[in-house]
């Protein structure tokens, strides 16, 4: 059985042993050819967003705010393009649970609007391609930057997102229910002990949340690589760690 310290290394410290590439695409099929190939749909639940291959047997989910600074920081230069890299490849798929409680925090609407805007763009096979759009281009945090003229000019970068359903559906707040559902699980995801959330951004893999002492590794694009390698490897030692 794995005890803690190891794990507690692998995390903090990444002292793992990458292997070869060359099997993943006899094992699982030919590598998607870009993002805009990859699947996504809403879940059963009404709430998560899954994208990937959904037979992968590594599964990310991912807690954000469109608002959250390190969410951002994740996104693009953390372990961000190394989790789509490896949804390439199909052996990794990801989840999202869409917060928007900063609004609250920081004063404002743009967490709300964003929420809205991806769900918008989910519905037109967009939601990969608009999510990296919008992180990309994140205002600052205390600045109310996702604005509907905001939030459609980004979505001009997304080749055919714009027209009359999405523009109509982030100009009206179509999918408003979803925001207020996504928040409700994002702090029913924190349990009795964190009732207001699990905060941004957490990662649960193959069901078993990194501890918040480790986040940071989300933040560190090789090592957030080496950790997905290692439980793809080795499935059964991350699922006894007891973090």
């Amino acid at each position: 059985m794995v005890r803690r310290g190891r794990w507690a290394v692998v995390c903090a410290a990444a002292v793992l042993v990458m292997v070869g590439c060359g099997q993943r695409e006899a094992q699982y099929g030919s590598d998607f050819a870009s993002a805009e190939e990859l699947p996504e749909k809403l879940g059963a639940d009404g709430t998560t967003i899954t994208v990937g291959d959904p037979d992968a047997p590594v599964k990310v989910h991912l807690y954000e705010d469109p608002r959250c600074p390190y969410c951002e920081e994740f996104e693009t230069t953390g372990g961000g393009p190394q989790l789509r890299e490896a949804m390439l490849e199909r052996w990794t798929r990801a989840e999202y649970t869409l917060a928007s409680f900063l609004d609250d925090r920081v004063g404002g609407t743009g967490s709300k609007k964003a929420v809205n805007a991806l769900r918008a763009a989910l519905e037109q096979g967009k939601f990969v391609e608009y999510h990296e759009v919008l992180y990309a281009n994140q205002p600052e945090e205390s600045i109310d930057g996702y604005t509907d003229a905001y939030l459609l000019r980004l979505a001009g970068k997304v080749e055919g997102l714009r027209g009359p359903e999405f523009d109509a559906a982030v100009r009206s707040m179509k999918y408003r229910g979803f925001v207020t559902a996504s928040q409700n699980a994002y702090e029913k995801a924190g349990g009795a002990n964190e009732p207001e959330g699990p905060g941004t951004p957490t990662a649960e893999i193959n069901d078993k949340r990194i501890p918040l002492q480790y986040n940071a590794l989300l933040l560190e694009s090789d090592t957030f690589a080496e950790l997905l390698q290692k439980i793809h490897d080795q499935p059964g030692e991350w699922e006894d760690t007891t973090l």
